[in-house]
């Protein structure tokens, strides 16, 4: 049995740079946030005629005062970093105040920062265990934008979920409907932003209800060949003033989020464009809020680079930049942000066995907007079109949901590049990039090889036209 066991092949030596752990830090703090309060460790040196270092403990309010207090004693004991744990949105107060007050100020991953098994699991003794992971230089601080990549954030998510609200309301209109007998949405292709739909649920709110003089209100390709069917799903509905009344309290609603979300968009435009970084350049290397537009200019304004990728427009362009920001330094490959994301699976291996690892949460922001601009791009004639096709048409490959995953990452590799090299343009490769990277012999081998297996025999010549 031990002779038939192939003779494990014994590995060359590998030499790997890691990471410096000694002690890092003389003077460190570590914070466990939590709602109300925290838990502040200080780990300080050796005092005079002693040999180990010591933790100073406490217990500070979660208020802006306190916290101010609080970032004086550090800034006066000479602490050289902080680091807290990632706790809910708790965090936010501790950090933004301790970083205005000029600390250097690290969150990290609860993953990143968890005590050990078999310890006791107190607020006190997290506090002592994160200072002393900072002291040692054992924490990977997570990425956290500046203050105007921040504020920026909070416009981008702030339209991201009035959109989610206004898609609720359609599908509360399109129940509403369906609960009337109204077969309207098996006719249109959709009601939000359809002319024809909008005109005739707005014409049933006002008392119309025969189905030929609603039909009458299609608008656009619907009068060519459609109204016969549309006045046939209007007939029979039980449309009572109950469904008129909420139709027409969904449809100002909807009106209302839409108002929001064109003001919202404006912000977002005004503030990325107040944002020096984000900022064009001329051919003569004059900088401002309109620069960077003309056809000679040395490099595009941030959003308008990303928005010749196919697939994200403005709005995900300035979505995107909200995540990731503009200085790419904070991600030192772009591997490591599309990583980031989650958009890239862990290693697992253990001895002999590697499987397949899973993707990570990641930002799930700029995974979901990287993600549908991949869907977005796939209805185009371009090469990241073409490869989303390729994917999901593979056999076996995972289908439109893989292939989304796959073209996701790649429009965050391009978004990398082009925010890493301000001067650099979105080139398209074309949808006939991979057939023009084929190795034809290769291919025309592999087809009279099988040929030759059926029991045929072939005689390959190139034709004049293809050479």
């Amino acid at each position: 049995m031990a002779a038939r066991k192939q003779k494990q092949r014994r590995m060359s030596a590998q030499v790997v740079e890691d990471e410096d752990y000694q002690l890092r830090y003389e003077i460190a703090a570590g914070i466990d946030v939590a709602k109300e309060s925290a838990v502040v460790c200080v780990r300080m040196p050796p005092a005079a005629g002693r040999k180990h270092r010591t933790s100073h403990l406490q217990t500070v309010p979660a208020t802006v005062p306190a916290i101010t207090e609080l970032a004086a004693e550090l800034t006066a004991a000479g602490v050289q970093m902080v680091s807290m744990e990632a706790t809910s949105d708790y965090w936010r107060i501790w950090f933004v105040v301790l970083e205005e007050a000029g600390l250097a100020v690290q969150l990290v991953n609860s993953s990143q920062a968890r005590n050990l098994p078999g310890r006791p699991k107190t607020d006190r003794e997290d506090a002592r265990w994160i200072a002393r992971l900072t002291e040692m230089g054992m924490l990977r601080s997570s990425f956290v934008p500046p203050p105007e990549i921040r504020a920026l954030r909070v416009y981008t998510r702030h339209i991201w979920d009035l959109t989610a609200d206004r898609t609720r309301y359609w599908q509360r209109l399109e129940k509403l409907l369906e609960d009337a007998l109204c077969k309207l949405t098996s006719v249109v292709s959709r009601l939000a932003g359809h002319q024809t739909a909008r005109a005739v649920i707005e014409a049933m709110t006002e008392g119309e209800r025969d189905p030929r003089a609603l039909a009458a209100l299609g608008q656009g390709k619907m009068r060519n060949d459609k109204l016969p069917a549309l006045a046939e799903a209007l007939s029979g509905m039980r449309f009572g003033p109950q469904h008129a009344h909420a139709a027409a309290s969904l449809l100002r609603a909807i009106d209302l989020l839409d108002a929001e979300l064109r003001e919202l968009q404006e912000r977002v435009t005004a503030h990325l464009a107040a944002i020096p970084r984000s900022r064009g350049v001329d051919s003569d290397g004059v900088t401002g809020p309109g620069a960077g537009r003309a056809a000679d200019a040395a490099a595009l304004p941030a959003a308008e680079r990303l928005d010749e990728i196919p697939g994200p427009g403005r709005e995900a362009a300035a979505a995107l930049i909200a995540e990731i920001g503009l200085d790419m330094s904070r991600f030192p490959t772009p591997q490591a942000l599309v990583s980031w994301a989650g958009l890239t699976p862990t290693a697992r291996q253990s001895g002999p066995r590697s499987g397949r690892g899973k993707k990570g949460h990641g930002n799930t922001y700029a995974k979901r907007i990287a993600v549908l601009a991949a869907y977005a791009a796939a209805n185009t004639g371009t090469f990241l079109g073409e490869r989303f096709r390729r994917l999901s048409s593979r056999p076996g490959g995972g289908g439109r949901k893989k292939a989304g995953c796959a073209v996701g990452r790649s429009i965050l590799l391009i978004v990398w590049h082009l925010l890493n090299d301000p001067g650099a343009r979105y080139r398209d490769l074309g949808p006939d990039w991979h057939a023009r990277h084929t190795d034809r012999s290769r291919k025309a081998r592999n087809a009279q090889r099988q040929l030759q297996a059926l029991g045929y025999d072939v005689i390959i010549t190139l034709r004049e036209d293809a050479a």
